[in-house]
């Protein structure tokens, strides 16, 4: 499509635009982040890592991390585990309420997040208590299953539809059991669309915190809570910005890695 000039101004300013409407806030919290200055004045009076060795040394933030890291990787799994399973029944058959259910399965994601954190609240403190199970890691970790499940389920689908079921079928033609057709062809063709949607999991969980604030109960604090609780508290903004940097890079890695895993194997690059 072939653009005038004007237009072609006027597509490359209002992209600037955006560009920095998303990252120059960004850039200022890294700078904030290295304020000698606890009220992160303008311009900053100087630089230093002081925050830095604040933030490694806060018991409060490493606990906040490490919680983070284990909520993720438990909805991460259960996310693949699931995700891949509803992936392959309605990519490879045919049967009544399909529709629903691929329906079903990408709703929670759509959803606002404060409707889907008082509905898990309502159903742990329903089901769950009574049973002596309370609110803690574990409703965390169901809570962020809900919506991890959506990108594995759509990453796995969409390279099934993709695939054509012959290359199972031949296999199987050849004497191979579903579980060696699976082994040997299918899972070969699918695991880098496994692995993004595994990684494309991770992050949205350790990003999460309007369910999270719904589903973790006393002492129970992730990353994302733990800056957004400690943001009203002046002598904690320095290591806030710093925690926040921190946030930003690990969640970049896991996003970057399934982008670079999607457009290789879109690209026919990866089997």
């Amino acid at each position: 499509m072939h653009l005038s000039r004007p237009a072609r101004v006027a597509l490359r300013v209002g992209a600037l635009l955006g560009f920095t409407v998303l990252y120059v806030p960004l850039l200022l919290v890294v700078v904030n982040s290295l304020n000698p200055d606890r009220s992160s004045s303008w311009p900053p009076a100087g630089f230093t890592v002081r925050w830095w060795r604040d933030a490694w040394h806060s018991a409060g933030a490493r606990d906040a991390l490490w919680t983070s890291v284990k909520a993720g990787l438990g909805a991460t799994a259960i996310a693949l585990v699931l995700g891949t399973l509803i992936a392959f029944a309605v990519a490879r058959y045919r049967f009544f309420g399909r529709e629903a259910i691929s329906f079903a399965v990408v709703l929670p994601i759509a959803l606002p997040g404060i409707i889907t954190g008082v509905a898990l609240n309502t159903a742990f403190r329903t089901v769950l208590e009574p049973l002596g199970i309370g609110l803690g890691l574990f409703t965390v970790v169901v809570g962020h299953a809900t919506f991890c499940v959506v990108v594995v389920f759509n990453n796995v689908a969409a390279r099934l539809n993709r695939l054509p079921g012959s290359y199972e079928e031949a296999a199987m033609d050849l004497g191979a059991s579903p579980l060696r057709a699976f082994r040997d062809i299918t899972f070969p063709l699918t695991r880098s669309a496994l692995a993004a949607g595994g990684l494309l999991a991770f992050a949205l969980s350790f990003d999460e915190i309007v369910v999270t604030t719904f589903t973790a109960g006393p002492g129970v604090q992730t990353l994302p809570v733990w800056i957004f609780s400690n943001m009203a508290r002046p002598q904690q903004a320095p290591v806030v910005n710093v925690v926040a940097v921190v946030l930003v890079l690990l969640s970049v890695i896991p996003v970057y890695a399934a982008q670079r895993l999607s457009s290789d194997t879109a690209a026919g690059s990866r089997v």
